[in-house]
């Protein structure tokens, strides 16, 4: 086996272990945001976790897939080293992207559904307009 076939496995079992490890760590945490989100709803919540995570694996293994060639002979352990590095920290900062953006995700959801329920008006009103009536 090659240095550049074997940095291409590493790289694919490096990358598709993280890929695991963070989304499995998202639906587990994010589960907690859903169901608040969902005022209590735990079937809903579950649903659009998964769906989250789904989406999640699917750009992030489409990345890992993608970012796969090289595009240069591998000729030494040290250049297979280097390309493996620099392919496993790219994979790392898609990875923190990705964890970013659904916690941005979740904690947009859980604003805005908490805001819904709370719009009571600044001051009681002082009378109320029958149905009919003439003004």
């Amino acid at each position: 086996m090659t240095i550049g076939i074997s940095t291409y496995l590493f790289y694919l079992a490096i990358s598709i272990a993280l890929t695991i490890w963070v989304g499995r760590t998202i639906y587990k945490n994010g589960r907690v945001f859903l169901i608040d989100v969902y005022h209590g709803n735990e079937t809903l919540a579950d649903s659009v976790n998964h769906l989250l995570v789904c989406g999640f694996y699917l750009i992030v293994l489409g990345y890992v897939s993608l970012a796969l060639k090289l595009g240069y002979e591998i000729a030494s352990a040290q250049e297979g080293i280097e390309a493996l590095s620099w392919k496993v920290g790219t994979v790392l900062v898609v990875l923190g992207t990705m964890h970013f953006f659904n916690l941005f995700v979740f904690t947009h959801l859980r604003r805005r559904s908490h805001g819904r329920h709370n719009n009571h008006p600044p001051v009681n009103p002082d009378s109320f307009t029958q149905v009919g009536q003439e003004v």
